[in-house]
């Protein structure tokens, strides 16, 4: 097994050359990002200098863009994600006690991680499955008709 430093200069080695391999790394900046979200997990302030870096363009204007768009981490996200859909459907059959009850289980709230790193805690605005409203997901698995009795069985489920 290699060390921590080993593991973060091979991520900043791939990441380098994915943008070396651009042909046009002008408007690359998102494609870049996502790649290094890929990468690392989260693009951290180190991650995005590396960017603002070697795309030429001002650290703040990849901060802006990170910060603008959900899909971009500037924290580490847990081992396992749990999004609680938040869209009308959801709410109204009770993602809001399921939201309370995932946040008293995990002892975090909403965009929070456990100490221990295993959980992360997110609301989405809308998952596309209204018809199994209320929705949970965990990382890409979709719970339906979830209820806040289900939320110590999922947690043990993803407990190991």
């Amino acid at each position: 097994m290699c060390c921590k430093n080993e593991v973060i200069e091979a991520k900043f080695n791939e990441l380098n050359q994915f943008i070396d391999s651009l042909q046009n790394k002008e408007g690359s900046l998102i494609a870049v990002l996502h790649k290094a979200q890929n990468i690392f997990g989260y693009v951290p302030n180190e991650v995005q200098s590396f960017i603002a870096k070697k795309l030429n363009i001002p650290v703040s204007k990849v901060y802006g863009v990170v910060t603008f768009y959900s899909y971009f981490n500037i924290e580490p996200k847990g081992k396992y994600v749990i999004n609680v859909c938040m869209g009308t459907a959801c709410f109204v059959r009770g993602a809001g006690d399921i939201v309370e009850e995932m946040q008293k289980k995990l002892n975090i709230k909403i965009g929070e991680t456990t100490s221990d790193g295993k959980y992360t805690l997110d609301v989405l605005r809308c998952v596309g499955a209204c018809g199994l409203a209320p929705v949970v997901t965990v990382n890409d698995k979709v719970y339906g008709h979830f209820t806040k009795d289900k939320v110590d069985k999922l947690l043990e489920e993803y407990s190991e």
